[in-house]
């Protein structure tokens, strides 16, 4: 997969208006996890963390960090596309843009429907940018390229790497609390939900972004069996097979 790939086919407006629209409500969902003080999700421990300790917004923190994770790719042989790149700006700005417009909430008759929207919301926007396919956000690419270089399941890697994500938050300052369990026990079900909504019909999609080669050195074959995430762990035959197919979104999203 390379940035330019899947810009092409009848929908494209459509797939670029999904991929968007996906990337700014994660944005804007990680602000509301924010402001309800409740607890992040695992990578937003990470940045939150980190921004005490820098003094820089978390958005920005989020762009370093995707940037960074980016880099790691290199030697994994992952390739970004479109979505991959955007997903390392967008989020971050949009995250900061919410932060300066929704205040701090006291009290949990407040944060508690803060929360539960901004957990919904993330589900919305998973649902949106995965299905544009236009290229799996660095985290996620982190994970399906670990996942090919070393055998070990999409499960087994996924935890490994947030275990080791929301750890060093929290020893940096990040808020970990029930907010982060209720993310993790509650994304993957939306997640799967929203992109049945949002997936484009198989043949529809199939114009739009070939699957890659298995030569290629870029996304993943289909997993095995056994590989699935562990937050995001459908039921066999949920996930569109426009989606599933030799994809790193369909790596991430069948179990």
């Amino acid at each position: 997969m390379s940035i330019a790939s899947g810009l092409h086919g009848r929908h494209l407006t459509r797939r670029l208006v999904q991929l968007y629209a996906g990337l700014t409500l994660y944005g804007v969902s990680s602000a509301l996890l924010v402001r309800s003080g409740l607890g992040l999700e695992p990578w937003g421990v990470l940045h939150q963390g980190l921004a005490e300790k820098t003094g820089l917004t978390i958005g920005v923190v989020s762009i370093i960090v995707g940037a960074v994770v980016l880099l790691l790719w290199v030697p994994i042989r992952q390739r970004p596309g479109l979505g991959t790149v955007s997903n390392v700006f967008a989020i971050g700005l949009a995250m900061d843009g919410t932060l300066a417009l929704v205040p701090d909430v006291d009290g949990l008759a407040g944060q508690v429907p803060l929360l539960a929207l901004g957990i919904v919301l993330n589900g919305v926007a998973t649902g949106l940018y995965i299905a544009a396919r236009f290229g799996p956000g660095p985290r996620d690419g982190l994970m399906t390229g670990l996942h090919r270089l070393t055998g070990r399941s999409i499960r087994l890697v996924r935890t490994a790497i947030e275990v080791v994500v929301v750890a060093t938050g929290f020893l940096l300052g990040g808020s970990v609390g029930v907010g982060t369990v209720l993310y993790a026990l509650a994304i993957g079900p939306l997640a799967q939900f929203f992109l049945r909504r949002f997936a484009i019909p198989e043949h529809e999609a199939d114009d739009a972004a070939p699957a890659p080669r298995p030569d290629s050195g870029g996304s993943p074959l289909t997993p095995e069996p056994d590989s699935g995430s562990s937050a995001l762990t459908p039921e066999p035959g949920s996930v569109p097979s426009s989606v599933a197919a030799g994809t790193p979104e369909g790596a991430i999203l069948r179990p």
